[in-house]
């Protein structure tokens, strides 16, 4: 079909290494630096003269003694003697970010954030102002790169998902298209762990089951699918065959959602007593994510008043996460913004949209707090097993 003749055209632009690329860019234009960071031996990474912290993006030079995101620093230190590590501008990042968005928003009717350095662009009737989509898109990476000075992928198709897998193709500054009937030649001789939602947990099944490209994926047995690998085996089954069920409509979730809600005995009238109810909330559906090997994309609080009036407030995140404190943050705050002082007689948290827990998407702003937590819940889980659940809690537990 040609390509102006499509109902549906999405674009999915990524940053080609974000956070180096920004990181070079605040050197050389809030310092005055001269030498571009990007053709070091370089990472961005924790505190350089304690050398903690874990790595959050590479140099090409970097990648090829075998560093890799999210190692600790020292470990990369070891590997690259002459590897440099600089400290992250959190507000810098977010200022490219934010003029990126801005970029986006002068060609595309909808602009869709997907996260802090990527964006799905729903292009669909647009060629008349713009004609053809891929010159466009060729136009539009030039311009960013031009006006911006960092490159992006872009990613084109009649889905957000096959939009999204054809913008990680060959990188950098490069285009490509990814339709359905490019399928089969395109993706399905790619790796398993190059589809979207296939993690590390999730290959290694796979190739215990002797399935190792995405084509295996799409001609593989669904009840097989399915056996091994619970519902996420129907969802990396339909992705494989370029059905797009998570990416396209956010309002309706992919696999089950992990709720729970509690009618109180009595009216709440207070915000502690609240959040108290939310962390009890949070613990129970963050161990059975956890215990699932899913992460949530969304997180919604529901709240029923003595009146019988029930409200419901949401928000997909930056990044997936099954960790109870950071579920627990984000729950409470959607309860202040909903929370209108009415007595409560119920309170339920769900989080929907999940994915496997093998591939969260590196957060620059919670790294190393994210592991942290992440820890501390899997030996609290541990603990709990061995001696019941009341044998130890949260000290946040009895506080927001």
């Amino acid at each position: 079909m040609e390509m102006n003749k499509r109902n549906t055209v999405y674009f999915h632009i990524d940053v080609n290494n974000a956070f180096l690329s920004w990181e070079a860019l605040y050197r050389m234009r809030e310092l005055g630096e001269t030498e571009d960071i990007r053709l070091q031996d370089a990472i961005i990474g924790g505190d350089i003269s304690k050398r903690h912290g874990v790595v959050l993006a590479k140099s090409q030079s970097a990648k090829k003694y075998g560093i890799r995101t999210g190692e600790p620093v020292v470990s990369a230190m070891k590997k690259c003697p002459t590897l440099i590590s600089y400290t992250p501008h959190h507000s810098y990042y977010r200022q490219c970010s934010r003029e990126l968005m801005v970029l986006f928003s002068k060609y595309a009717p909808v602009v869709d954030q997907y996260s802090i350095d990527e964006a799905f662009l729903d292009m669909s009737g647009t060629y008349a102002l713009y004609g053809e989509p891929v010159a466009f898109a060729g136009k539009l990476k030039d311009e960013i790169k031009d006006t911006l000075g960092f490159t992006v992928n872009i990613g084109i198709s009649s889905n957000r998902l096959l939009a999204k897998m054809a913008s990680d193709f060959t990188k950098p500054d490069k285009v490509h298209t990814l339709f359905p009937e490019e399928i089969q030649e395109k993706m399905w001789p790619l790796p398993v762990e190059d589809l979207f939602y296939v993690g590390h947990s999730t290959a290694d099944r796979l190739h215990d089951l002797g399935i190792h490209t995405i084509g295996d994926i799409a001609v593989s047995d669904l009840d097989v699918l399915k056996s091994h690998l619970k519902s996420h085996g129907e969802v990396i089954y339909n992705f494989a065959n370029g059905i797009d069920l998570t990416l396209g409509d956010r309002t309706e979730s992919v696999q089950k959602g992990y709720g729970n809600s509690t009618t109180i005995p009595y009216d709440i009238k207070d915000a502690e007593d609240a959040y108290h109810t939310i962390m009890s909330l949070c613990e129970s559906v963050c161990k059975r994510m956890r215990k699932d090997e899913v992460q949530a994309v969304v997180l919604s609080v529901e709240l029923k008043d003595s009146n019988f009036v029930v409200k419901r407030h949401q928000r997909t995140l930056l990044s997936p996460t099954d960790v109870t404190d950071e579920c627990f943050k984000i729950a409470c705050e959607l309860f202040d913004e909903l929370w209108d002082g009415s007595p409560i007689r119920l309170i339920g948290v769900t989080a929907n949209k999940v994915t496997d827990a093998g591939v969260r998407q590196l957060n620059l702003f919670d790294m190393e707090s994210h592991e942290k937590l992440k820890n501390l819940d899997h030996a609290l889980d541990s603990i709990r097993e061995r001696f019941g659940s009341d044998a130890v809690k949260r000290g946040s537990f009895y506080k927001k």
